[in-house]
């Protein structure tokens, strides 16, 4: 597939994304994944329309992908903390979370749900 093509798949998720319409977004950005399952933007994107649209068993498996790949990214840890809170799972989630706070501890959110993990488990 050419770039251009990818590029677009990439572009129309994010602008659904942004307009709020989350699980249309997630039908772009997962063939764009499809086709570059590499490319931590995308993944991300996919990750977050998944999270928005009550889709957290997927959203966990796309951020679980980014922090395999990239084990300092705090975002892609924080979100899959919050995808294990939403799965049921806070024994699993304290990890995560609390691998992001230590990472950013400047982020009051980070804290705040590392918290109810470790209140929950």
């Amino acid at each position: 597939m050419p770039m251009a093509e990818l590029y677009d798949l990439f572009q129309r998720g994010m602008e659904l994304l942004e307009a709020g319409d989350f699980n249309a977004a997630t039908i772009p950005l997962a063939k764009a994944r499809d086709l570059d399952p590499e490319k931590a933007s995308i993944r991300e994107a996919l990750g977050r329309a998944y999270f928005r649209s009550r889709q957290f068993e997927a959203a966990r498996s796309e951020f679980e992908a980014l922090v395999e790949r990239a084990p300092t990214n705090d975002y892609a840890l924080f979100c899959l903390g919050r995808s294990l809170l939403e799965l049921g799972r806070p024994k699993d989630a304290r990890k995560a979370l609390a691998l992001a706070a230590g990472l950013r501890p400047d982020r009051r959110d980070y804290r705040i749900y590392r918290d109810r993990a470790r209140a929950a488990a």
